[in-house]
């Protein structure tokens, strides 16, 4: 099974966004694997990119976090394609304990309304 190997060490920047202070990495498939997503320090993250009107049900800080740091990451740098940013995404989410209910909806919302840096 994939999983995190450290913790997401950030530094608030303003009310939004975060810093990572120190690379972590997040292993995909069986540790250790040869698919290893690691984000750099200096990586820019809002955590997860939720409409502030949902933050009630969807803090943009739950236990999705670093997922939601990895997923802006790849988004970030066009790693992939995105439906395996989005896929990676819901992956981590489970390895990361979240429920179904919710790493389904915030999968769904990546998928239908998140860009990133990839060409339509």
């Amino acid at each position: 099974m994939s999983s995190f190997t450290t913790p997401a060490d950030l530094r608030m920047l303003d009310d939004y966004r975060w810093e990572v202070l120190a690379t972590f990495e997040y292993h995909v498939g069986s540790y250790p694997s040869e698919s290893v997503i690691c984000v750099p320090v200096g990586t820019v993250t809002d955590l997860a990119t939720v409409p502030r009107l949902l933050w009630a049900l969807f803090p943009p800080h739950g236990r999705y976090a670093k997922a939601a740091i990895v997923h802006d990451y790849l988004y970030d740098r066009a790693i992939g394609t995105k439906e395996y940013a989005d896929r990676t995404f819901l992956e981590a989410m489970e390895v990361l304990g979240v429920s179904r209910f919710t790493r389904t909806v915030m999968y769904w919302a990546a998928r239908w309304f998140g860009r990133g840096n990839y060409q339509e």
